[in-house]
């Protein structure tokens, strides 16, 4: 797993939003990482829930979202619109080849686990939450701080 201080392993996939380069984001901002288990399961829709409620922050913060699942593109289009739309790339990892670069496989090796991670521009890793839990506070707050929040 990358640790922070050091470069994000580039990576290309397909997303809801065409495809999308981890490098070319961090060309012009920040970006929030966020693995997830599975379309529509409840921790995971939380996850991307909390993402989408709080995007506008993000922003303001000088930072993109991308979340990311094994999942298809016709699941996550699904999964987003059950969840009202999401505001940021959906991408599909199906080979499971940004989650081997970040660490982020579960025990079954067939999914990414929940985990976040907050990348500078530039590419260099600021904030790593490898075992991500939505209902966390502290967790959640600290990839905001990674960001630059000062609350």
């Amino acid at each position: 797993m990358p640790e922070p201080g050091e470069q994000a392993p580039d990576f290309t996939l397909a997303s809801t939003e065409g495809d999308v380069s981890l490098r070319e984001l961090t060309e012009r901002s920040k970006v929030v990482l966020a693995f997830y288990f599975e379309d529509a399961t409840p921790l995971c829709s939380n996850e991307v829930s909390m993402l989408r409620d709080d995007y506008e922050i993000v922003r303001e913060l000088g930072g993109e979202v991308i979340a990311v699942s094994a999942d298809s593109l016709d699941s996550h289009a699904a999964f987003a619109e059950r969840l009202g739309g999401v505001p940021f790339p959906l991408a599909s990892d199906e080979r499971l080849d940004a989650a081997k670069a970040f660490d982020a496989v579960d025990d079954s090796g067939k999914r990414s686990r929940r985990a976040v991670f907050v990348i500078d521009r530039g590419g260099k890793l600021l904030h790593a939450e490898p075992w991500f839990q939505p209902g966390n506070p502290g967790q959640y707050e600290a990839i905001f701080r990674a960001l630059g929040f000062q609350g």
